[in-house]
């Protein structure tokens, strides 16, 4: 059997300085010890394997240290260092709560704590795991805690501190642990490669670092394993992928490229790739999205350091970033999100994700570049155009389009090339903000009921002066129709066209009042005024364009008095047994047949 020490144990920190990612720990108690003000309880919180334990045990060694430096490091030379370092030290103690955790064993902990120490100055208690100890270890354990013994230190640490009762926490003093950082792990990998004497791609050790999620001890298990599948030579970059089971950078990169190129093959060629090498969607998903949220935070040199990577991975994110702009990066992210979260529902998870994938290589046909509206904004001051930018958004400028206009097809969203001109040269003065509310009526009643045929959308609300005014020299043109009698006529013939028999019924059964422009519908139901009022905006409309009268309106009116009597039910009379037999004689004339055979009589 060899003697080899995994390196989470072999480099175990000794010193407060040699602590990894827990400077304001490593400060605060260092602080304490220089002052004095060391407390009799502490509970160290935080994520697995970022030095909760290995801290207590600094401090449990510097609290018994007989020659502390001047830096109030340990000096791992005095008998207590030897002592504690051979696992022989008698004042220091770890336990653990999850198979010490029942009332019997604190009552034998407060027990021991009565001896003082037989030598050195203080007695400190490790409890591991502090929230695996029932509710009555917990109770038993108060009082000692709140009131130790003046040589008697403990040190709870745990992972879950919500579990914690509130009567523990307000006896210690509580030290938060943070997730340590991609960087500091990789340094420190980096130092252990040097110690060992082991060549490793910094971007390999920055793979490990980012696999543990912030525990280094799950780093150091991770760099063990890399080293042995190594066979002691270098670690490589590829090396860490085949072994940790990961996508290659290279591979998001490339969708990417595709997706922006509109290389719906490619992508899909791409994506096949990765599943014939093992790769489960869920794995591919996640790497897409990590991969378009780096690229979003390198748009901009405030968010640059959220970045993750190395420096040459960093340039070539930094490149990629500038080619794709924000709609893209954000849609895209969008439907990644939205593809993650069905994904576990999915039966047919490839499908799934490749129509995901369609999806963002189709962006830049369906989403406006929003880089431009900003620019589209500044140069129209027009107030009109300000108070709807959306109009604005509608198509973005030729240079923003990916492709050639000649490859390319053309987009649903982007107008003609004529309506483009158009748009380039000087308008004349604006009077859409003047135009008369029988005008806008008319635009909108054409718009619509679709009686006018609008090729295309212009980009502001000022192309539409021409047509507008066109409109209302026609309306004004033509000779108002609007009377009771023809609005009757307009009224039963959208009634007959109607497909709903309900609302049928409901306007045969209204009463028609004309009062000025204004056509007074009464009707006696509550449930054909709310038929009647969801159409009322049609049927104003149909008024106003058949009639030739723009300020026509429509008000419906309840009258309870003019509901329809309900129907009596008829008084139900009986049938003669002479009427039954002639019913039945009609129905089946056999019957007759049979009462002469039989000779049978009907009762009178």
């Amino acid at each position: 059997m060899s003697a080899f020490v995994v390196s989470a144990r072999k480099y175990r920190p000794l010193r407060f300085e040699d602590v990894v990612g827990q400077q304001h720990v490593a400060r605060t108690l260092k602080n304490a010890l220089a002052t004095g003000h060391v407390a009799h309880a502490f509970l160290f919180c935080g994520p697995r394997g970022v030095g909760k334990t290995t801290c207590a045990r600094i401090l449990a060694r510097v609290l018994n240290c007989e020659n502390r430096t001047p830096d109030f490091e340990a000096c791992q030379q005095c008998p207590s260092c030897l002592a504690f370092q051979d696992d022989a030290s008698w004042n220091i103690f770890e336990l653990d709560a999850a198979s010490n955790n029942g009332v019997d064993h604190i009552r034998a902990l407060v027990e021991q704590v009565r001896i003082p120490p037989q030598r050195g100055q203080y007695k400190v208690y490790i409890i591991d795991e502090v929230h695996m100890l029932s509710q009555g270890a917990f109770n038993a354990f108060l009082k000692t805690l709140e009131e130790p013994p003046p040589y008697a230190i403990f040190i709870l640490a745990t992972t879950e501190k919500h579990k914690i009762l509130p009567t523990i926490l307000s006896r210690c003093q509580v030290f938060d642990f943070r997730r340590i950082e991609v960087a500091d792990t990789a340094a420190h990998l980096a130092k252990i490669c040097q110690l060992e004497g082991i060549e490793a791609d910094p971007e390999a050790l920055r793979i490990i670092a980012q696999k543990a999620d912030g525990a280094l001890r799950d780093a150091l298990s991770i760099f063990d394993r890399i080293s042995s599948a190594a066979a002691g030579g270098p670690i490589r970059y590829q090396t860490v992928l085949e072994n940790l089971n990961l996508l290659d950078y290279d591979y998001y990169f490339q969708i990417t490229d595709a997706l922006l190129a509109e290389d719906a093959s490619a992508v899909l060629l791409l994506f096949d790739d990765i599943l014939r090498k093992g790769f489960e969607p869920e794995i591919f998903l996640t790497g897409l999205s990590d991969h378009l949220r780096n690229l979003l935070v390198c748009r901009d040199p405030a968010t640059l350091p959220l970045l993750e990577a190395g420096e040459n991975l960093r340039e070539r994110y930094q490149r990629q970033a500038q080619l794709a702009s924000l709609s893209f990066l954000l849609t895209a992210l969008s439907i990644a999100n939205d593809c993650d979260v069905n994904l576990k529902t999915a039966r047919h998870k490839r499908l799934h994700v490749e129509i995901a994938l369609l999806k963002m290589c189709y962006i830049l046909r369906a989403v406006p570049a929003a880089d431009f509206v900003a620019e589209k904004k500044t140069a129209d001051p027009s107030p009109i155009a300000n108070a709807h930018p959306t109009a604005s958004s509608v198509a973005a400028p030729a240079e923003s389009a990916p492709t050639p206009a000649a490859s390319a097809p053309t987009s649903h969203l982007a107008p003609p090339a004529k309506q483009t001109q158009a748009a380039e040269k000087p308008l004349p003065p604006s009077t859409a903000t003047e135009l008369s509310p029988e005008a806008m009526q008319g635009l909108r009643t054409d718009i619509r009921l679709g009686r006018k045929r609008v090729e295309s959308i212009p980009l502001r609300l000022e192309d539409y002066d021409s047509e507008v005014a066109e409109e209302a020299n026609r309306m004004a043109q033509l000779e108002n129709k609007l009377s009771l009698e023809n609005a009757r006529a307009e009224w039963q013939a959208f009634a007959n066209a109607t497909p709903s028999p309900s609302l049928r019924q409901a306007m045969s059964a209204a009463e028609l009042r004309l009062d000025g422009d204004t056509l007074t519908v009464t009707v006696g139901l509550a449930v054909h005024r709310g038929l009647i009022q969801e159409e009322i905006n049609h049927l104003r409309d149909v008024i106003r364009e058949n009639l030739h009268a723009p300020n026509a309106n429509v008000r419906v009116v309840l009258d309870e008095q003019k509901a329809p009597a309900p129907e009596q039910p008829k008084p139900r009379r009986f049938l003669t047994a002479k009427e039954k037999l002639d019913q039945m004689a009609q129905a089946n004339p056999t019957v007759l047949d049979l009462l002469k055979r039989f000779d049978l009589k009907i009762d009178e």
